[in-house]
């Protein structure tokens, strides 16, 4: 049965309309489609918000409330202590701040084919692993008369991440002026250019070995293949996406960070609304707790609707807010107060905050309208 879209266009959404036709049975008669789509303009009209409706109010409640019940954990993956995932109230506030820092960055990349179905899948891991001269280490020596360094290199390791000895001997000879570098077999030897050295120089030389980066995404220090469903994804510890979509094997399309700001920066602003609203809707599943989808879209549109993210504190979202009194009820008021006073700003007294301060009816519900009468002479 073909569907009239014409005679629905501007009752309901186009996507709507679209779903309708895609689940209506071919042979329904023409009187039942009518019904059914006048039900359905029903349902979505009574759906809707009313005017006046103190939208942001309901949704702080609907997700403060069940929040309140959310536990303070960190999820380890099994075998791997250092890959640890924040949830629950730490990670909503986490993002509810938009922090530019977050306690644990990961990735989830998913691999084109035939690498989803496990092809090379711990090779393609060691690529994407950040390696630094300490991940090749056998056994370090310090011979303090010969002002040098030896190190005894894991071979097998170094082969693993596809870095030849002589690369790692060009790395370390451009990160160490005034140091001769070399290797024989498996023993890298570091010797000071310079007749003496102080030995406390030597053991700092030591330590700033360890830490220079040979090869790898810098930023992605630990690796996990994992199984999810028919295919194969690589979690990290650590994200770098701008580097990682360079990657020929890797499936720009459904690969995801946690870090909010980098996907603002590598995707755009769009990107990161729905990343705030799948990352805290995946925290509250977690969790086990039920708020409608709808209270975080909100939050994710007051957080990206500047085209930046900005967190839901007094230098992010409350900062932007037109109303002095809003901003002053916020935090710090008396700041507010002289800065607007410096340069005459004027509050129209447009929203619920500042009416509720200066004793007012709220600009919601039944204070919308306003009510004009003739008076009898």
């Amino acid at each position: 049965m073909e569907l009239d879209i014409k005679e629905y266009e501007g009752k309901l959404p186009p996507k709507m309309i679209e779903e309708i036709k895609g689940h209506l049975p071919a042979k329904t008669k023409k009187s039942d489609v009518k019904k059914i789509m006048e039900r359905i303009c029903e349902e979505y009209k009574s759906s809707q918000v009313e005017p006046g409706e103190s939208v942001g109010i309901i949704s702080a409640e609907s997700i403060g409330e069940p929040s309140t019940q959310m536990t303070l954990n960190t999820f380890h993956f099994a075998g791997v202590q250092e890959m640890n995932v924040t949830l629950g109230l730490p990670r909503i506030i986490e993002i509810m701040d938009a922090r530019k820092e977050i306690k644990t960055p990961m990735m989830q990349i998913y691999l084109k084919e035939p690498y989803c179905k496990g092809k090379d899948i711990k090779d393609l891991a060691q690529r994407i692993k950040e390696n630094k001269v300490r991940d090749f280490i056998k056994e370090i020596i310090v011979e303090l008369t010969d002002n040098k360094i030896d190190i005894k290199i894991d071979l097998q390791k170094l082969k693993s991440s596809e870095t030849k000895d002589v690369v790692l001997v060009k790395t370390l000879a451009k990160s160490l002026k005034g140091y001769n570098v070399k290797i024989e077999k498996d023993i890298l030897t570091i010797k000071s250019k310079a007749k003496s050295e102080n030995p406390s120089d030597v053991y700092k030389l030591k330590e700033k070995i360890k830490n220079i980066y040979i090869s790898g995404i810098k930023g992605v220090y630990q690796v996990l293949p994992v199984k999810r469903g028919e295919e194969f994804i690589i979690v990290t510890a650590g994200s770098n996406l701008k580097e990682i979509m360079k990657l020929d094997f890797v499936d720009k399309v459904r690969t995801l960070s946690n870090d909010l700001h980098e996907i603002n920066a590598v995707l755009g602003i769009e990107a990161a609304r729905a990343s705030i609203i799948n990352e805290t809707y995946k925290v509250i599943e977690n969790q086990g707790l039920n708020i409608d989808i709808r209270h975080i879209m909100l939050v994710a549109d007051t957080m990206c609707f500047s085209g930046a993210v900005k967190g839901i504190t007094r230098y992010g979202v409350v900062q932007q807010k037109s109303s002095i009194l809003a901003r002053a009820s916020f935090e710090t008021p008396i700041k507010h107060f002289i800065e607007a006073s410096l340069i005459g700003e004027v509050d129209e007294l447009n929203s619920v905050i500042e009416n509720v301060m200066l004793n007012q009816p709220i600009p919601t519900g039944t204070g919308m309208p306003e009510l004009y009468m003739k008076a009898s002479k």
